[in-house]
This record gives C-alpha cells, structure tokens and sequence, in this order.
C-alpha cells in the first residue's frame, strides 16, 4: 500500500489524514452568499483583507442601520470561527446562521473572519491570519478605512471579541496581542474554547492539536493552547463572558480559564455561563433548540452592555 491510500490520522466522520500529507475533508461545507436583501433584518457582504493571501471577511449589519443617521455607531464584533484549526470557513451556512441571530439580537455590526486551515497551514498561520484581519479592521478607526459599512456604522470604542472552539483560542491570543499593539477592546466572548493545560487529559482535541501543530514539544502542552499556563495579566479587555456546555469535555478548560484570569492580576470581571446537559458548541449544531436561543440571548445582552 502506498502513502497515497495510507492513512495516517482517521477522524472519521469529519476527516481523514494520509500519510502523504493529503487531507480528505470528509464533512461537507455548505457556502451561503453574502446577501444585500435582508435575512431576519440582516444584510452581509464579503470583503478581502488580505489580497496576497486571497483571504476575505464577512461584514453583517441590520438592515435599518443602512437608512439611518450616518451618526449613529453601533458596537462591532469581531467573530473568529471553530473548526479545530482543521475544519470550518467564515461563510458557511453554521455561521451565517448564528451571526445573524446574533446582529439581529446584539444589534451590532459583526465581522466574520475567514483564515488558512491545518494541516495544509499549520499552527502559526490562523493566528497570523487573524490578526491580520484585526489590523485591517483597526484601519477604520478613523473613519477612512476602506470598507464604507466599517467606517460609517462601527463603534471602535465598543469592539468585542468572540469565538467558538478553536476560535475561543484566537480570539484569547488576539485579545492578548491587541493589548501589547494599544488596540482598544471592550469585551471578549469564548464559547467552549479549545484550550489544553495538560497532556493526556483530552485525548480526541490534543489529537487534532498536534495535527495543527505538527512541531510542537509532545512532552509539553504548547503555550499556544495551553494559555492559561502563560501570563493572563496582559489580556487587553475589562471583561471576559466563557460560555461551557456541561457535557463537553473541555468545559473544564473554561473554568479553569476564569480561575487563573482572576487570579493572574489582570483588572477585569469574568463570568462563566454553563449549559447543562449539552455538548461541544451545541448552540450551532442545533440553534433552533430553546437552550440555543437562550445562548445567543445572553451573548447579545454582553453586546449592549
């Protein structure tokens, strides 16, 4: 048998990894457009941050926000999608349902973040990519930026964080970063993050991270997934929101997280909400459900504060 057919890392059903370096996506992605007629009072559209990299973002905002005083700002999020840096894209239908809900609830302007995946870019590329998006934001500031939508509607002194899953863990390193680059960050919200802070305790998730990020010590956890074993003191935002789910596995994780926050020095609040009996990012899987809905309430509700 060759390395063409051999496998590697079988995680099936979501993929399969060849022993030739090959990556077989098993779970098919399914692309909504971005759309100027309105989806639940919503409209979106695409946008390049990085045209060597040919990456793109998703812009959401309510649909009123387009007529009204061009005074008026809005609070902006900055949404970084799941997928165990393997799986997963900005404008998939999962995301343009949630962050559509969320926009519509939050009444906010969202911007969904698209960057390269493992094992094809591994760990750093999805963090570097990130931030290159955060930068590309940040250049609205003023007002004079590119993109019309960010210049005229976004609030740059109420712009959140967010993330899911291994999204949790770039919005965490950007949220650290923003702060050592004097970018101004009001809140940050982590649902379910994938973080890791021992070896051997998750077999499944510190499986995918080494397939991620093929270089790092096996004898250690990787700082960039075990952050809460890094300095904590320097996140650049006053208050945190970790969302968990009682069946996950890495809701301990989440718990942990706020422990060492709060006692890391850093000057801020932090809440945990958990969900009882549900799993890993539930609130995608099934968003119809009434805890989903419950989720996306309490997510709009840290928007507005």
């Amino acid at each position: 048998m060759d390395s063409d057919s051999e496998i590697e890392y079988d995680y099936y059903p979501r993929f399969r990894i060849y022993k030739n370096g090959r990556i077989e996506r098993l779970v098919t992605e399914t692309f909504v457009t971005p759309s100027l007629n309105p989806e639940n009072g919503i409209v979106s559209k695409d946008v390049t941050y990085s045209p060597e990299k040919n990456l793109s973002l998703r812009i959401y905002l309510p649909h009123r926000a387009v007529e009204e005083n061009k005074k008026k700002k809005l609070p902006l999020l900055i949404y970084f999608h799941g997928g165990g840096f393997i799986m997963g894209t900005a404008f998939s239908t999962v995301y343009n349902t949630f962050l559509t809900s969320t926009v519509s609830a939050g009444d906010c302007i969202a911007v969904s973040v698209d960057y390269r995946l493992a094992p094809e870019h591994p760990i750093p590329t999805a963090y570097e990519d990130s931030w290159d998006a955060v930068e590309w934001i940040f250049r609205h500031v003023s007002g004079s930026g590119p993109e019309d939508w960010l210049n005229e509607k976004a609030d740059f002194g109420r712009v959140f964080l967010a993330g899911d899953s291994a999204g949790a863990n770039i919005a965490h390193h950007m949220g650290i970063r923003a702060e050592k680059e004097s970018l101004r960050i009001s809140g940050m919200t982590l649902f379910h993050p994938f973080f890791l802070s021992k070896v051997g305790g998750v077999g499944y998730f510190e499986g995918i991270w080494d397939i991620a990020s093929p270089d790092s010590d096996k004898e250690v956890v990787d700082p960039w997934i075990n952050v809460v074993g890094s300095d904590l003191s320097g996140l650049g935002c006053k208050q945190v929101l970790v969302m968990v789910a009682g069946k996950d596995v890495l809701a301990r994780e989440g718990w942990v997280y706020k422990e060492e926050l709060e006692k890391s020095g850093w000057e801020g609040k932090v809440e945990v909400m958990e969900t009882k009996g549900e799993g890993h990012v539930f609130h995608l899987r099934n968003p119809d459900s009434d805890k989903a809905r419950v989720v996306v309430q309490r997510f709009a509700e840290f928007l507005r504060d």
